[in-house]
C-alpha cells in the first residue's frame, strides 16, 4: 500500500512535468506525432519513476528489516553500499550526492517505520494515525523536501550546473511541491 502510493506519486510528478511542456509545431503538422509523443512520455515516466522510487524502495525494505530486529547502523551501512552501486550506474559518483541520499533514506526509514506500525487499511488512514494533523505531516514533508533539494543541488553541481539542468530540476521540485500540497489538503481537511 505504501509502495503503491509512492509509485502513483512518482507517475503523477512525471506526467505533470510532461503535460506542462509546450507542444512543438510538429504536433500540429504531423498526424501521427501523438504516437511518438506517447512513447517518449512513457519512457520519461519510467525513467523519472525509477530515480524517484529507488531511495523509497530501499528505505521501505530497510524499515521492514528494522521491524524484524536489524540494527540501524547495519541498515545504514547496507543503504550506503546500495546507493553507491546505484549512483555508479548513473555515473554520479559523488560523496555529496551519496550523503544526500543517505539523509533522505534515513528520514524515509523513520517515516515508513511509523506507517508500518500505524493502524489503518488505507494509506490516508496510516498517515492520519501516524501524524494526527496536517502540521505534523507538513513538518515531515518539509524535511523530505530539504533533503531532496540538497540532492538536486549536488546533482546539478556534479553535472556542470547548466541552465538547462537547473530549469529541469526546478520544474521537478515545483511539480513535487504542488502535488504534496494537494496531498495535504486531500488527507488532512
Amino acid at each position: 500500500m505504501i509502495l503503491r502510493n509512492e509509485e502513483n506519486f512518482a507517475r503523477a510528478v512525471a506526467l505533470g512535468l510532461w503535460i506542462k511542456r509546450p507542444l512543438s509545431p510538429w504536433h500540429y503538422l504531423l498526424p501521427g506525432m501523438f504516437i511518438f509523443d506517447y512513447l517518449r512520455r512513457s519512457a520519461a515516466v519510467k525513467n523519472y519513476s525509477a530515480a524517484f522510487l529507488f531511495p523509497r524502495k530501499l528505505a521501505l525494505d530497510l524499515s521492514l528489516q528494522a521491524l524484524a530486529g536489524k540494527e540501524r547502523e547495519e541498515l545504514m551501512r547496507q543503504a550506503e553500499e546500495r546507493i553507491q552501486e546505484w549512483l555508479a550506474g548513473y555515473r554520479l559518483n559523488s560523496a555529496e550526492i551519496r550523503e544526500g541520499h543517505l539523509q533522505l533514506i534515513s528520514l524515509l526509514l523513520e517515516h515508513y517505520l511509523k506507517l508500518l506500525k500505524a493502524e489503518g487499511d488505507e494509506y490516508f488512514l496510516l498517515l492520519k494515525n501516524t501524524y494526527a494533523d496536517k502540521f505534523n505531516y507538513q513538518n515531515f514533508l518539509e524535511k523530505i523536501t530539504l533533503a531532496e533539494n540538497e540532492i538536486d543541488f549536488a546533482i546539478a553541481r556534479h553535472l556542470g550546473n547548466t541552465e538547462e539542468i537547473k530549469k529541469r530540476l526546478q520544474a521537478e521540485r515545483d511539480q513535487v511541491a504542488e502535488l504534496r500540497e494537494k496531498e495535504i489538503h486531500q488527507f488532512f481537511l
